[in-house]
């Protein structure tokens, strides 16, 4: 990977000079040095579990039973389908694993910049970069979209992008990426921390500013801490549009909606076309939700499962079954969590300090409307996703014809490239 050339592209596509010295150099491991390689099927395989999710997600059944266990502000649907959502898979031997799905998914920013940057050493058609091309005006597109889908009409004046104390975020420069898009689009944008927000008489204001739309990027998926009162209150008025908003990640992001994804008898149940339903149950490991009356067969064979948090993200108090010891067990007994079927990741080959080691990989497609936006892949170390394994970090994907093979080049399956 060209690393120069990705300095100089993000300081170009932020206008901030600073960005070497704060974000490449001080962030080491979120960028790998090589690309991974996938081939045309197993994308395809990726986009059909997407498509059947999609589907599955405006049956009225289906959004019943989400809407059942989702939080008070994630019942009423305003309109957005929710801008940059992440299908993650693990690329297993029987094909691609959706691993979970995510709304507030972060990289697709830097990783369309990402793409632009690396140097293909020796390229084979069709290899491609997955990137919506152009990138830039599908993404402000997407956001033109998701207010109309709430407002009928019109473009958001104002734009807040949002999380808790942004300049912290390890993903900060990718907030200077959007702004810097967004106000080329016309947009007025800020990067803002909720807990500054006042609302009153309708109008959600930032400081001297009324703000239109929030592109939202916290983890408090339904808005229920007291610092992002005022963002709550506004939304649930319908004063502001909001993209992922809770419904969209109730609908989409809860963990224990994958139970109903893998239940072949529930997705039946549903009338849904056989193809349908076969897609997500061969494409979706088994799920199930942890509780008292599956206790010790979960704990026998815990070696089998991934254990989540409903309401998790970024990996975050995620286990690995045979990583699990028994103080562990009785947290996740009293939490509320799901146990998906393990499937082991995809590794690649990379050269490191001139000796050749192994990282895993996901494969993350980011999403609009079910349309493919970017895909990017995440190399790492350990149990979880991370941005802190030597060698690791994100890194492009790139499509190849399906008889074709990286090995084919030693410099690129060694990671030498």
């Amino acid at each position: 990977m060209d690393r120069a050339a990705l300095s100089d592209a993000l300081v170009r596509e932020t206008g901030d000079l600073a960005m070497r010295a704060s974000y490449l150099e001080t962030r080491p491991h979120l960028f790998s040095d090589v690309a991974v390689f996938i081939n045309v099927s197993q994308l395809a395989g990726m986009q059909r579990i997407i498509a059947a999710i999609e589907t599955v997600a405006r049956h009225p059944d289906y959004l019943a039973a989400t809407m059942a266990w989702a939080p008070v502000s994630a019942r009423q649907d305003f309109g957005p389908h929710g801008v940059f959502m992440g299908y993650d898979f693990h690329l297993s031997e029987r094909g691609p694993a959706l691993i979970e799905i995510n709304t507030n998914a972060g990289g697709a920013m830097l990783n369309a910049v990402l793409a632009r940057a690396q140097r293909v050493c020796c390229p084979s058609e069709p290899t491609d970069f997955l990137r919506a091309d152009p990138f830039e005006s599908v993404v402000a597109a997407m956001f033109s979209k998701e207010w109309r889908y709430q407002r009928g009409s019109g473009e958001p004046v104002s734009i807040a992008i949002v999380d808790d104390d942004p300049v912290s975020q390890y993903l900060f420069p990718e907030f200077l990426l959007t702004r810097h898009l967004l106000e080329r689009a016309g947009h007025s944008v800020c990067i803002a921390d909720p807990s500054e927000f006042a609302y009153a008489s309708g109008t959600l204001r930032y400081g001297d500013r009324n703000v239109d739309l929030i592109y939202n990027r916290l983890v408090d998926f339904s808005l229920d801490r007291p610092e992002h009162s005022a963002l709550r209150a506004a939304y649930l008025d319908g004063s502001v549009v909001v993209t992922p908003n809770p419904h969209v990640h109730a609908k989409f992001a809860d963990k224990r909606n994958l139970t109903l994804l893998s239940d072949t008898a529930q997705l039946r149940e549903w009338g849904f076309d056989p193809a349908i339903v076969d897609t997500l149950v061969a494409g979706i490991p088994a799920t199930e939700r942890v509780d008292k009356a599956s206790a010790e067969r979960l704990w026998a064979g815990r070696r089998q499962f991934f254990f989540k948090p409903a309401g998790g993200y970024g990996s975050k108090a995620a286990y690995r079954g045979d990583k699990l010891t028994k103080s562990v067990w009785a947290e996740i007994l009293e939490s509320d969590y799901v146990a998906q079927a393990y499937v082991r990741p995809s590794e690649r080959i990379i050269r490191l300090d001139g000796e050749t080691v192994k990282r895993k990989i996901d494969v993350r497609l980011y999403t609009y409307d079910g349309e493919p936006l970017v895909a990017a892949a995440r190399l790492y170390q350990g149990q979880t996703t991370n941005m802190r394994t030597a060698g690791g970090g994100f890194a492009p994907v790139l499509l190849m014809a399906a008889d074709d093979s990286p090995q084919d080049c030693d410099r690129c399956a060694t990671g030498e490239a």
